[in-house]
């Protein structure tokens, strides 16, 4: 079985972490690791299969991340996503939404260990390539370290290795899936010991991680973070995630490159038919902080959506921002600070 490093991971988040946003972010790094949205093992076993297993070569590595219960179909579905060239397969035992307890998969089956071990050792047998899972500290009145504990030796017993830890419990009542995100306070001591207990486990942290700092702090601890909206809301931060984890001697790219590259990629889409907008709204965040910023989200926003809609849109959104000179790789020895882009500005905002 081939290892996998997951030093560094992007979060699998729905309704973000789809191909066209997984591409955006692999042009920052070449070794994090990426996961797909939670894909329903029903919806794909029952024939929506190019829809959930479609990606790029570039993704790689990449891992599809399944939500079921029923080991049966949870084994046909690794080996589908094995087949499709997922190098990873995770379990969602994390999710809390109403969809996912109504089908009886994400953080309730915390509550039935066995049952996931069930799914865990199906999955594995099927497949050569790992299975892993993505959990929460607890949930509802499941949420004692010695109710984590047991949940991690039984599924560990059963053969697995890897881990992904959000360090916070869930509520299946009363919250919704962005509270769960937010109010039950995060809890990374308990990761920490159970990384410390289970010394031989590849425990990785997830929640709440806001910068390369943080990534570090926790790097002393535990084998590997995962982080989530921060990369989705500002994808820049990973220029430097290969230098700072894995070694890369390689500058540091910069937005500016990313977005030119990116370019090529959405041409390619929209002459497969992919309409522009379900690409740039992964886009809004790339330029955070740089001047102009928000006229460029708000010009994707206004005009992506708009039929026929193509690259022209992104190269008017480009025209609000002045970009600091060490964005443009042929003038960095300038002394200018700033360059402010040359084509007109705003025509279609004006």
């Amino acid at each position: 079985m081939r290892k996998i490093d997951h030093t560094f991971c992007i979060a699998p988040m729905m309704e973000c972490s789809d191909r066209h946003d997984r591409y955006l972010l692999r042009l920052f790094s070449r070794n994090i690791m990426l996961y797909t949205e939670m894909v329903p093992a029903l919806a794909l076993v029952n024939g929506a299969t190019t829809k959930f297993l479609r990606h790029d070569q570039l993704e790689h590595p990449v891992a599809l991340q399944l939500g079921g219960s029923d080991s049966s179909v949870m084994a046909v579905c690794a080996d589908l996503g094995e087949k499709a060239g997922f190098d990873e397969i995770n379990i969602n035992v994390g999710c809390p939404s109403d969809r996912v307890q109504a089908g009886r998969f994400g953080v309730a089956l915390m509550k039935e260990p066995y049952t996931v071990a069930n799914c865990f050792r199906a999955m594995q047998d099927k497949v050569s390539i790992p299975v892993t899972i993505k959990c929460r500290i607890g949930v509802d009145d499941h949420d004692t370290y010695d109710h984590l504990r047991k949940f991690v030796e039984i599924l560990a017993c059963a053969g697995c290795n890897i881990f992904i830890v959000h360090a916070r419990k869930a509520w299946l009542n009363g919250l919704s899936p962005k509270q769960n995100r937010e109010i039950p306070p995060l809890q990374y001591d308990v990761v920490y010991r159970l990384k410390k207990q289970f010394e031989n486990l590849q425990i990785i942290i997830n929640g709440g991680i806001q910068g390369m700092e943080s990534a570090k702090n926790h790097l002393g601890r535990v084998d590997g973070v995962m982080v989530g909206r921060q990369a989705y809301q500002n994808p820049a931060m990973l220029a430097e995630v290969d230098q700072l984890f894995f070694g890369s001697s390689e500058p540091k790219i910069t937005p500016l490159e990313v977005l030119e590259r990116y370019k090529v990629y959405i041409e390619r889409q929209l002459q497969n038919g992919v309409r522009l907008h379900h690409i740039t709204k992964h886009m809004l965040g790339l330029f955070q902080g740089v001047p102009g910023a928000r006229s460029w989200r708000r010009h994707l926003s206004s005009f992506a959506t708009a039929p026929g809609a193509d690259i022209r849109v992104i190269e008017e959104a480009q025209s609000w921002l002045s970009l600091p000179q060490c964005y443009y790789q042929d003038t960095r020895s300038s002394g200018s600070d700033v360059v402010a882009n040359k084509s007109s500005k705003g025509a279609m905002l004006s």
